[in-house]
């Protein structure tokens, strides 16, 4: 039996476009893209997928939901303002976690668009390789063409529905914050090379240093997790440097960081300052409570499902910003 690949390629046209014609997508295709499409069908034998056109004329009341850490509070309370969300438009969720492997993520989404999922949405950092960001835009063009919607949590560069974080202005105004009280030696536990939200928290805490006149932070890396943020401390003590202030570009790293620190018999705030960034609901019973970048997580959650949910058209781009938090975890330094 012929394939939707085998079409596009008879006809000379994108898998997309193809699977906008023979899905019964409401997206316009022009009418000698259309006539190329539906003459090779016909010539191949394609039978037409009635569950694409069900997808297409938005039917399903299911709602992908695609996260990159369960276990991580920072994507715990995403999905669930999305799901509060999705129970308010009387929608089914489904859930899949990438464990941070980008192949898996392309995966989950071919696997949502064969289960006719009527939106999907992608919570968490994109990754510097083009490749592997040119393979998921071509999934999810293939996903959209088919009737599906999509909307991303994290950086606008997908060219779909996105909310959009400012990463790298909060991180700017925490270094400005931190720097009014007195701190002028610091370091930031930076996360991989190749994540963008790492890559922009970090430089925007580095841009205000530099606008501030100030040394450039002691940069150690550590994976995107507790341990991530415990190793890269461990690593920075070893050091044995003159930081005051330590930034963990997420809540997350930064809790690893204040185990770290004490296990080294470093206090904070009186020894060491530590700051993070997210303001996850676990930092409530952290002692000391952390100084942190508050962003609205579940509402972040909700606003994507809005957006999937919303009109056809030109990608949106909805931007949060975050709120400094300043709490016991940073003291004043004078002299």
């Amino acid at each position: 039996m012929a394939t939707l690949e085998d079409i596009a390629r008879h006809a000379g046209v994108s898998l997309a476009t193809a699977s906008r014609v023979l899905n019964g997508s409401t997206r316009h295709v022009g009418a000698v893209m259309r006539e190329r499409v539906e003459f090779s069908a016909a010539k191949l034998g394609y039978r037409v997928d009635a569950a694409a056109q069900t997808l297409a004329r938005g039917a399903s009341n299911v709602v992908g939901i695609v996260i990159q850490d369960l276990t991580d509070p920072y994507f715990a309370a995403i999905a669930d303002g999305a799901i509060r969300a999705a129970d308010g438009h009387d929608m089914v969720v489904t859930l899949g976690t990438t464990y941070r492997d980008p192949e898996r993520e392309i995966a989950l989404v071919a696997t949502l668009n064969a289960q006719r999922a009527r939106a999907v949405l992608i919570a968490g950092s994109r990754v510097t390789d083009e490749a592997v960001l040119r393979r998921l835009r071509a999934e999810l063009d293939v996903y959209r063409a088919g009737g599906g919607r999509v909307a991303v949590i994290g950086q606008d560069i997908l060219g779909t529905d996105t909310v959009a974080p400012l990463n790298r202005e909060g991180a700017y105004d925490l270094a400005v914050a931190l720097a009014g009280l007195g701190h002028r030696r610091f370091a930031t536990l930076a996360g991989p090379p190749n994540l963008l939200t790492a890559i922009d928290r970090a430089g925007g805490f580095a841009a205000a240093l530099s606008d501030l006149g100030l040394p450039p932070p002691l940069v150690v890396r550590g994976a995107f997790d507790r341990d991530g943020g415990h190793a890269a401390t461990c690593e920075l003590l070893a050091l044995r440097s003159d930081v005051t202030c330590v930034f963990a570009v997420t809540d997350v790293m930064a809790t690893g960081a204040l185990a770290a620190l004490r296990e080294n018999g470093v206090e904070v705030p009186r020894d060491m300052s530590l700051a993070g960034f997210d303001d996850i609901a676990p930092l409530r019973d952290l002692v000391p409570s952390l100084t942190t970048v508050r962003l609205p997580l579940a509402r972040m959650g909700s606003l994507a499902l809005d957006l999937a949910l919303g009109h056809e058209g030109v990608p949106r781009r909805e931007t949060v910003g975050g709120e400094v938090v300043l709490r016991d975890s940073v003291r004043p330094v004078t002299g």
